[in-house]
């Protein structure tokens, strides 16, 4: 499975990535802004998502669409 990001740049598990856009988290109050680093990622079945932790939501599964790798 090749994982990649908005820039087409790959993707493995324990990478950092950025947020490129706001992104809203449904069912809970947390609004992610731009620039978010989200530290340690895990590759999920799915080439277009990624799971992390970011604050306080665990288990935050993310759109590569909205990534990019630092």
């Amino acid at each position: 499975m090749d994982v990649k990001d908005s820039n087409g740049t790959p993707l493995t598990d324990g990478d950092s990535v950025q947020l490129i856009k706001d992104l809203k988290v449904k069912g809970t109050s947390v609004n992610l802004k731009r620039g978010t680093v989200v530290k340690n990622i895990r590759l999920t079945g799915n080439a277009g998502e990624v799971e992390g932790r970011v604050e306080k939501v665990k288990g935050l599964v993310l759109k590569t669409e909205f990534l990019k790798k630092v």
